[in-house]
């Protein structure tokens, strides 16, 4: 196990990570995103650039040009 480090009690030290921010599917306390219609309210649409797809059931709409 060279090239770990460990602290005074033997053990791995825990890596730092950056935090992913909190609520970034809201703005100014609405939705920036859309909802799924077939999964419902909690699963939101990714978007992506000229589509919009849900990760779970595979719903996907056109966006509007």
């Amino acid at each position: 196990m060279a090239g770990k480090e460990k602290d005074s009690k033997g053990k791995k030290q825990h890596k730092k990570h950056k935090n992913a921010p909190k609520y970034k599917n809201y703005a100014n306390g609405k939705r920036a995103k859309t909802f799924c219609p077939k999964c419902g309210p909690g699963v939101f649409l990714a978007e992506h650039k000229d589509r919009q797809a849900c990760g779970k059931c595979g719903y996907m709409q056109a966006k509007a040009k």
